[in-house]
C-alpha cells in the first residue's frame, strides 16, 4: 500500500474533477493521504472530506502565506476542527521567500501551533523556505510533540539532517525532486535516514516530470496541475534515487508513516450529536463575531 504524506485535495483547483480524482486514487493502491489544511478558509473543506472519504487523514494549520488573514478567533476556530475527527496540524511554518511578508507575525503563529500540537503530542506538518536556521532554533528551543513532525518536501542542506532527525523529524520526497535541476535536494535525500523517510504528491502541486507523470490532469483554465493518484510515480522515483526497490521501499515507508500519522487511528472519535456548526461558524468568525468552543454565537 502507499502513503501520500502531504496533499492538498480541498484545493480549488480539484473540487470541480474530485469524483474522477478520487476514482483514479481508488484505482491507485493508497491506503492513506494527509490533506492538509491552509488557513480558515480551507478548514471545514478538509473536516468534510475527512468525513467523507476513508483515506483522508486530515490537518489544519495556518501556513505562512495566510498569516495575515487570520480572524481574532483563529486560534479557537483551529482547536474546535482539531476537535472534530483525529488530525494533525499543518500545513505550518515559516517562509522568507514571499514578498511583503512579517517575519515576527510568521513566528508567533508558528510558535503558538507547534507548542498547541506538543500539548495534545499530534503529528506536525513544516513548510519551510529560505528560514531553515531559524526553523531549527525554534525547533530546538521547543516544544515539540513527542510523535514528531515531517519537514515537507524537505529543502534544507545536507548538514542539518542529523540535528533534525534527532528532534523527531521525518523528511518528505516529492515528486517534483525528479525534475533535472534538483541536483542537490537529490543527493539530499540519499542521506536522509531510512526509517524518517517519506512520500508526498503535494498535490495539485509539484508535479512529476511529464515522462512520470502515470495522470496528467489540468485545472479548469487548461494549466497543468498534480493529481493525487500519482503517488506512485513518486514511489518509483523515490525506489530509482535510493537503489531500493519498490516492494521494501513501500513497507518502510509504510512503517514510517504509521509511526508519525497511525496513531490519529485510535484516538477517540467525536461525542455523538455534538453541533457542527461549520457554515455559520465560518461566517461569523469572518465578521468578528465572538463564538464558543463549540462554534455558537455568544
Amino acid at each position: 500500500m502507499l502513503y501520500d504524506a502531504h496533499n492538498h485535495l480541498q484545493d480549488e483547483r480539484l473540487k470541480p474533477q474530485l469524483a474522477a480524482v478520487m476514482a483514479a486514487v481508488q484505482a491507485e493502491p493508497i491506503a492513506k493521504m494527509v490533506v492538509n489544511g491552509s488557513s480558515e478558509d480551507d478548514w471545514p473543506e478538509v473536516l468534510a472530506l475527512a468525513q467523507k472519504l476513508p483515506q483522508v487523514v486530515p490537518s489544519f494549520g495556518c501556513h505562512p502565506w495566510y498569516v495575515k488573514n487570520r480572524t481574532p478567533l483563529w486560534q479557537s476556530n483551529l482547536s474546535w476542527h482539531l476537535d472534530q475527527v483525529p488530525s494533525a496540524i499543518g500545513e505550518i511554518g515559516l517562509d522568507r521567500w514571499i514578498k511583503d511578508r512579517d517575519d515576527a507575525e510568521q513566528e508567533e503563529a508558528f510558535i503558538w501551533q507547534l507548542r498547541l500540537a506538543a500539548e495534545r503530542n499530534l503529528p506536525v506538518s513544516i513548510h519551510c523556505l529560505q528560514a531553515w536556521g531559524r526553523m531549527l532554533e525554534i525547533l530546538q528551543a521547543g516544544p515539540r510533540p513527542t510523535v514528531g513532525f515531517l519537514l515537507h518536501s524537505f529543502g534544507g542542506s545536507v548538514e542539518m539532517v542529523p540535528a533534525l532527525a534527532k528532534l523527531g523529524a521525518y523528511f518528505s520526497l516529492p515528486g517534483y525532486f525528479a525534475h533535472e535541476r534538483k541536483v542537490r535536494q537529490r543527493e539530499t535525500f540519499k542521506k536522509i535516514p531510512i526509517d524518517r523517510l517519506l512520500i508526498e504528491t503535494d498535490a495539485p502541486d509539484q508535479r512529476l516530470p511529464d515522462e512520470r507523470n502515470h495522470h496528467p490532469l489540468q485545472d479548469a483554465e487548461g494549466k497543468p496541475i498534480n493529481h493525487p493518484a500519482n503517488l506512485r510515480g513518486v514511489y518509483e522515483f523515490a525506489s530509482e534515487l535510493l537503489s531500493i526497490p519498490l516492494e521494501e521501499l513501500s513497507g518502510q515507508v509504510e512503517e514510517n508513516f504509521q509511526r508519525l500519522f497511525g496513531q490519529l487511528e485510535s484516538r477517540a472519535t467525536p461525542t455523538p450529536g455534538r453541533p457542527r456548526r461549520r457554515t455559520i461558524a465560518r461566517w461569523l468568525t469572518r465578521l468578528g463575531r465572538p463564538l464558543n468552543y463549540w462554534g455558537e454565537l455568544v
